[in-house]
Order: C-alpha cells, then sequence, then structure tokens
C-alpha cells in the first residue's frame, strides 16, 4: 500500500503531528519525497469498578487494537491541562418546558464551575425544532448567564442536529486536536422529534470532529426512557459519561466530576497498520494489560480519511 500523506483530506480523529512537514517539494529533477504523518489520537479516563480514577498508568500498561490488529502506541501523555473548547447544548423543546430553568440553572452552573477563563473557550447551542448558535466559542464567560437565562422553551425537539451544527460548525473549526481537547455537553431527556439528520449521522459528525459527548439528563422520572438510552449511547461511543440527577442540587456533585474526568485523561496516538485510506469507520478497543478491575471510557473508532 503506497504511504498516505497530507493531500489526503484528514477527517475523524487522524491528525497532523505538531511540528512535522506533511510534504516537501524538491526540485523538478529531484525525487518528491512524502512525509506520513497521519495518527489517531484517542483521549482515554480509566476508573476502578467504584468510579475512583487511576492516574498512575504509563503508556506499556495500554493496548490498542484496531479492527482486531494490534497496533504500536507513538505518543503517550497524562493530559490535565489541555485548553477545553466546549459545546454546550440546551433542550429548549416544549417536552422539557416544566423543567427549563433546571436547564437554564445547570448550564450555568456547569460553565462556572468547569470553565478555565483565558484558557477554555465555551459556546453555547440551544436546540428545538431548529439549532440556534446562543454564543459563539469564547472565552469570556461573564455574559454567559444572562444569554442563557434569556432563551425560552419553543416546540420540537432537534438534538441530532444541534450536535452535528456543534461539530462541524464550531469545535472542528478550531484549534488541531492535539492542542485541546474538544467537548460537547448535552443538557436534554434526549428524546428527538424532528431533527433533518438521524442519530447516527450526529454520532459521526462527533467521531469525524474527535468530540467527547457528555450528557446531563433532565429526565426527572427516575425511570430509564428511550431519551435516557440516547444520551448513554452517545456517550458511550465516544467516551464520555451521562449523569442523571434528579435535582438542582444534586448538579454540583455531577459536575465536580465531569471537571475532574476532563483533567485526568490520557492521551494516546498511533499510526493504524495497516494505513487505509478508505473512508470507512474502524473500531478501536483499549485495553489496560493484566487488570481486570478497571472501567476504560475512550472513543470506539474513527473515520478514516477518503482516497
Amino acid at each position: 500500500m503506497r504511504p498516505m500523506c497530507a493531500v489526503v483530506a484528514l477527517a475523524g480523529g487522524l491528525a497532523l503531528s505538531p511540528g512535522f512537514a506533511a510534504m516537501r517539494q524538491e526540485p523538478a529533477d529531484k525525487t518528491r519525497i512524502a512525509l506520513d504523518v497521519v495518527r489517531v489520537d484517542i483521549l482515554v479516563t480509566v476508573t476502578d469498578r467504584k468510579g475512583r480514577f487511576i492516574t498512575n498508568l504509563t503508556r506499556d500498561d495500554f493496548e490498542v487494537m484496531e479492527d482486531a490488529r494490534a497496533q504500536r502506541i507513538l505518543g503517550f501523555a497524562a493530559q490535565t491541562d489541555l485548553p477545553l473548547r466546549i459545546a454546550v447544548l440546551l433542550d429548549a423543546s416544549s417536552s422539557i418546558r416544566d423543567r427549563f430553568r433546571f436547564i437554564q440553572e445547570a448550564a450555568i452552573e456547569f460553565i462556572t464551575t468547569v470553565v478555565r477563563p483565558r484558557l477554555d473557550k465555551v459556546m453555547v447551542v440551544s436546540f428545538d425544532s431548529s439549532v440556534e448558535r446562543v454564543s459563539a466559542l469564547d472565552g469570556d464567560l461573564g455574559r454567559f448567564a444572562d444569554a442563557i437565562r434569556g432563551l425560552h422553551p419553543g416546540r420540537g425537539t432537534s438534538l441530532y442536529d444541534a450536535i452535528r451544527f456543534a461539530c462541524r460548525d464550531g469545535l472542528e473549526a478550531d484549534k488541531p486536536l492535539h492542542e485541546m481537547r474538544r467537548v460537547i455537553v448535552v443538557l436534554s431527556d434526549g428524546e428527538d422529534t424532528q431533527s433533518q439528520g438521524t442519530r447516527d449521522q450526529a454520532l459521526e459528525a462527533a467521531q469525524k470532529a474527535s468530540v467527547v459527548i457528555h450528557a446531563v439528563s433532565t429526565n426527572t422520572a427516575r425511570i430509564d426512557t428511550p431519551g435516557d438510552k440516547v444520551l448513554k449511547y452517545f456517550t458511550q461511543e465516544t467516551g464520555g459519561v451521562a449523569f442523571f440527577p434528579f435535582r438542582i442540587e444534586d448538579l454540583a456533585k455531577s459536575f465536580e466530576t465531569l471537571a475532574t474526568e476532563m483533567r485526568r485523561q490520557y492521551s494516546i496516538y498511533y499510526r493504524p497498520e495497516p494505513l487505509l485510506a478508505d473512508g470507512q469507520y474502524h473500531a478501536i478497543k483499549l485495553r489496560v494489560k493484566g487488570r481486570k478491575d478497571v472501567v476504560i471510557r475512550a472513543r470506539k473508532g474513527y473515520y478514516a480519511p477518503k482516497p
């Protein structure tokens, strides 16, 4: 198979290593040399069975499989200070009208608890029958509370479209993946009624943008609903976590846990072998060698670039 170079469009977690030239063009009488710099980046959270973070692992503790083939880990770090690029998605549909104040306060609580001024950036997106950007990706946190409290619930729910919008028109356009982390935090009951796109198209957009999705459910019924299953699906597939607080008072603990998770992840990258420019989804599986007592959260795959 011929080596890939940066003339191929990169997507879905394939990134250029910082400081590398993708291609060097020699004079016409010389052979053109292409440097293969394609890599897959994975953010990994490891906890014990009680949810306590395990932070003392090394590169040699991890094993990465792609499509059932063992991969060689080329880069590893315990990332704690990378800037965050966060899209907060607020459900403003009629289905949560009686809980809308809960959602507003949850979003404000999250931003003030988790986001670090001058380092992290946030965008706020509301969705009902349509999707609206409430604020662009920005590090100025002072105006978020007023903007969020100024929202009013509408009709319908376009959760899937909101995820696609946040990935394609906000998070994906910012810094390269190795310089920050892309995160979506959904505050919703998970019930989609009016999206033009499908659930799997929303997930594909998140996977191609290397976005981790976390969710805070607004379901207060204390029983699992179809919407809860949707939230779990997005979070499990992208390496995130779903929270199910029943009262505004429960939010602080949820956001404290989420903030800790974002700062106690491992960063792993590898070059796929074999390297296929087929535009297809490739499954990833990680494990910690010799440990069956751990829980691993990480993306479950990526989309290769098209030829």
